[in-house]
């Protein structure tokens, strides 16, 4: 083989997609030392993202002062690729669960960091920038992040506020001409891997709300708050963001970038192959390794695993999914493009158990895996001799 691309997914809780990409590699420099190994490290928008992206394409990592979930003064960063052309922003950077420690109150948080992240990066003049939304201890619809990019929101009594979880219902008029011109020109792209509606059931405080602290009462009441900014949305801006796929992603921040930034959302793979010209790369390559910690149905809908598989099988190039666990009722994976499957669990027992031997596991697999190719490889080429 000679030319060969690693682009897995992180495997929660156990490993990172770097470390994955670095584990893979070692083994297929031991089997095929001649290949050349492309690696892409992979991030779902949340923690790590920004650190992923400048590993896969090479950049630049901002460092800039912001206010964090309780508007304190933190460190916020962001980085810049395409030769400082693009931003890509981490949310959780400022607003994340990591930031707030014990003091869970999602109805006290914002995402006003994120939007001074915004602003500098548009200022810097980036004509394009990439938001990962996850890993969020707010539920404000992203109102903080407008407030800091320079949205008005207003009262009853015309009193301009920053809005918060426990405030949306307050907000009465809605002024975007603050905004500044280099950012209201930008094109904005969310990653966003789930498609929650903004409320309801399956909306971000019934789903979300209790990792973040809320309890039933609360979860309630951010539903209702959420529900409010929608309807004043609806009249103020003329946009509907309640049924699209994805608002109520970090506290309905996903229907917050729509709303407020024109933003599109859009899964964070797609993004990602984009982003490293993913097309392009895949010419010349005889294999591409891919995986996540379990593939089930939940990734048939267009993950990492199966997002890289579709695109490589527009090009005829052959995906094995490296995998922790795989579920049930997996088959149409193989319809997408994957070609082979494969667990790197050994033995039969509890992920707490597992997850400790998954460095060794996954070196193992992917030895086993190679060993059995050059084995093809061979037997190949001596029957082609033959004849």
């Amino acid at each position: 083989m000679k030319k060969i691309i690693l682009i897995p997914d992180s495997f929660k809780g156990t490993m990172s997609s770097g470390e994955i990409c670095a584990i893979m590699e070692e083994q297929i420099k031991k089997h095929c030392p001649r290949a050349e190994i492309v690696s892409i490290p992979v991030a779902d928008g949340g923690e790590g993202s920004v650190d992923s992206f400048l590993a896969a394409v090479g950049g630049e990592k901002v460092t800039i002062p912001v206010k964090g979930p309780f508007m304190e003064d933190i460190d916020g960063f962001y980085g810049l690729i395409d030769g400082g052309d693009t931003a890509v922003i981490e949310m959780a950077a400022c607003a994340g669960l990591p930031l707030v420690g014990d003091r869970l109150h999602p109805d006290k948080t914002t995402t006003y960091g994120v939007g001074q992240i915004l602003a500098d990066a548009a200022a810097r003049g980036c004509k394009k920038i990439i938001v990962g939304l996850g890993g969020s201890a707010t539920n404000d619809f992203g109102a903080g992040a407008g407030a800091a990019a320079g949205i008005r929101f207003l009262d009853g009594g015309g009193k301009e506020f920053v809005p918060s979880g426990e405030s949306l219902s307050r907000i009465r008029h809605i002024d975007k001409t603050g905004m500044p011109p280099e950012l209201a020109a930008a094109e904005i792209i969310t990653m966003c891997d789930i498609d929650n509606p903004l409320y309801g059931p399956a909306g971000a405080a019934h789903v979300f709300g209790p990792q973040k602290g809320a309890d039933p009462a609360m979860v309630e009441f951010l539903d209702a708050q959420l529900r409010s900014m929608s309807e004043t949305v609806i009249r103020e801006l003329g946009v509907d963001v309640s049924a699209l796929p994805g608002a109520g992603a970090a506290g309905g921040m996903g229907g917050g970038m729509a709303a407020f930034f024109n933003s599109r959302l859009q899964m964070g793979i797609e993004t990602v192959l984009d982003t490293v010209r993913f097309d392009t790369l895949l010419s010349g390559a005889d294999l591409v390794f891919s995986g996540e910690g379990k593939i089930d149905t939940q990734s048939l809908r267009g993950k990492v695993v199966i997002g890289v598989a579709r695109r490589a099988k527009k090009q005829g190039v052959p995906v094995i999914a490296v995998v922790g666990d795989i579920g049930d009722n997996i088959e149409g994976a193989y319809d997408e493009g994957v070609s082979a499957i494969f667990s790197i669990n050994r033995r039969a027992v509890p992920f707490q158990e597992a997850r400790t031997h998954s460095k060794d596991n996954l070196a193992f697999a992917m030895d086993n895996f190679l060993r059995l190719v050059t084995v093809v490889e061979a037997s190949a080429g001596i029957r082609q001799k033959s004849r």
